[in-house]
């Protein structure tokens, strides 16, 4: 079986349709003149093999030192050549690695958010690992060896003309260790393969877990875990040994191959000498390069499993950049104001079939509050997640001032959207960043939110106030606080459509008294406020309340005379 170079040949031979192939070929130039680099540094390495033949041949015989001295000096010079060039080869690719690395990772990034986003099924610590096998090999020591590899046919050209036996003997030893290294590749692509598969399982499965240590910890669930996660590891440890195991027989045969036939071509040179076809300078030159000749293979060797790895990595981050284009520059829009139109909408979770919510229609105007109420997983947090673009409609649209959210640069609009989740996400990072969504932090903007929000006080009640650190996902705050400080962050820069999803579900007296002021506040300014809660407090607050149920709307309509339909059919507001 061939080995399968497809990789490079896509990379450097044919032309790029992909982003990724496109990026990647920028650099073909620079490629082709490190090729040239390499050739004269692999012609220059031909010089020890001459000037032993000389030294052998012509200066003992002749015990000229003068000829020694130039031969020397010449050599000398040209070694400080290969060193420069290798060291010009290096820095260049060092060059190409930072700028492979600043073009492909805003791209990498945003693919790789998208695929969490609408699928959920990846892990973004795979697509960067993917990115960085591609780029240290790209501008790594393995890429040297697949520019130096036809080198050794070179070397084995030169070993012919000293004398055909010694050519013959070298290219079967070379064909030998090619055969073995393709061998050993096709033998084991399959269980790395696997072992890769089943490692990047179990980081899942412990990352996920980990995130719930105080669930662990409390229910005594350590071994549990464990055990789980050892089953899925036990199958990478499987395969790994499977790996190691046969590559440890072949790498042997290939070192056996290796030892023995470098001392076998001195042994078939000194034959030659004896019966006078050769010199014993040609003998010394034939063993130098054919050494030359096997070196390129053996780096080929060597590098084989990066090249697989980067194979690997550079196909699935093809895969993921083609699944999840870049996303078109749109011109802005006008400011919205903040009008609603959702027109038969049908929503699914990414990646599924599954109708959450189906046959939605309705239209809300600048300054109205919205209270949505429904049984749990009746699909009032699907509803919120589609009206601020987290999720995409399966079917129908909703509109924001008459035009598609899709419409908007989501940049631009993210600025007019305010968004407190169910499941609520603060960063590791400072109290201003958090509300400043990690932008530009305007403490004027930071305090303007957290005052509206009802949090400034308890925020200079920290020892840093603002500038308090607050753990990775905000893990030095109790609920509450975090509760209030993402609402914060939700009005930060005066969004007009405001989305809060159980924005009360854990705050204490304090913090209701402080959200219902909010409410209010934002109500006044004209804001498009939806809010989802189970609590009847906020009902008064309501210019329109929507009933969810069975996966549709059930009613929508101005708070008092949806609450009279539902008392009319015995429906208490509890069981909503």
């Amino acid at each position: 079986m061939q080995p399968n170079l497809g990789f490079l040949r896509q990379i450097f031979l044919k032309h790029q349709k992909t982003e990724l192939e496109e990026v990647i070929f920028s650099y073909k130039k620079i490629f082709f003149w490190l090729l040239f680099f390499s050739a004269i540094v692999n012609f220059i390495l031909i010089v020890p093999a001459l000037y032993m033949f000389q030294i052998y041949d012509s200066v003992l015989a002749s015990r000229s030192v003068e000829t020694l001295l130039v031969l020397t000096l010449i050599v000398i010079f040209l070694y400080l050549v290969n060193a420069f060039l290798s060291w010009s080869r290096s820095q260049i690719l060092v060059r190409v690695s930072k700028e492979l690395d600043e073009k492909l990772s805003p791209r990498v990034f945003e693919s790789t958010f998208s695929a969490v986003l609408q699928t959920a099924s990846i892990t973004p610590t795979q697509a960067f690992n993917d990115l960085t096998n591609v780029r240290q090999f790209l501008t790594g020591a393995p890429i040297f060896a697949f520019f130096d590899a036809p080198w050794a046919f070179v070397y084995i050209l030169i070993i012919f003309l000293i004398h055909p036996l010694l050519g013959i003997f070298s290219v079967i030893s070379g064909v030998v260790a090619l055969i073995l290294a393709i061998y050993s590749e096709k033998c084991n692509r399959k269980t790395i393969q696997e072992s890769n598969k089943y490692y990047q399982q179990a980081q899942n499965f412990l990352f996920t877990n980990f995130r719930n240590a105080e669930v662990i910890e409390a229910m005594g669930m350590h071994k549990n875990i464990f055990k789980k996660w050892q089953e899925k590891y036990s199958k990478t440890l499987e395969y790994q040994i499977l790996t190691s195991k046969r590559a440890g027989k072949i790498d042997s045969i290939i070192k056996f191959v290796r030892i023995s036939s470098q001392s076998l071509i001195l042994g078939l040179g000194a034959y030659l000498v004896i019966v006078n076809k050769i010199t014993p300078g040609m003998m010394i030159m034939g063993s130098i390069l054919m050494g030359r000749a096997l070196s390129p293979i053996d780096l080929v060797i060597n590098s084989w499993r990066q090249f697989v790895l980067a194979r690997q990595s550079y196909y699935r981050l093809k895969e993921l950049m083609v699944s999840y284009p870049s996303s078109s520059e749109r011109l802005p829009l006008p400011i919205p104001k903040g009008r609603i139109t959702v027109e038969n909408l049908v929503v699914s979770p990414p990646g599924e079939k599954k109708e959450i919510l189906r046959g939605v229609n309705f239209e809300v105007s600048p300054g109205e509050l919205i209270v949505i109420i429904g049984p749990t997983a009746s699909g009032k947090s699907s509803l919120a997640k589609t009206l601020v673009g987290v999720w995409k409609p399966a079917f129908g649209s909703v509109k924001l001032d008459g035009a598609d959210l899709s419409f908007y640069n989501k940049e631009h609009l993210g600025k007019y959207i305010g968004y407190l989740p169910q499941d609520i996400e603060l960063f590791s990072g400072t109290i201003a960043e958090n509300i400043a969504r990690f932008g530009e932090i305007n403490m004027e903007l930071v305090v303007k939110a957290s005052m509206i929000a009802g949090v400034h006080e308890m925020i200079l009640r920290f020892p840093n106030g603002y500038e308090t650190e607050i753990g990775e996902g905000g893990s030095f705050l109790s609920g509450g606080q975090r509760q209030r400080i993402a609402l914060a962050r939700a009005i930060y820069g005066d969004p007009l459509l405001v989305v809060l999803d159980e924005p009360n579900s854990n705050l204490d007296e304090e913090g209701e008294r402080a959200l219902i002021q909010a409410l209010h506040f934002l109500k006044k300014e004209g804001k498009t406020l939806f809010v989802i809660s189970h609590k009847t407090n906020l009902l008064t607050l309501a210019d329109k309340l929507m009933v969810i149920g069975g996966g549709r709307v059930q009613l929508f309509g101005p708070t008092k005379e949806v609450l009279q339909v539902l008392y009319q059919k015995g429906r208490s507001l509890e069981k909503n």
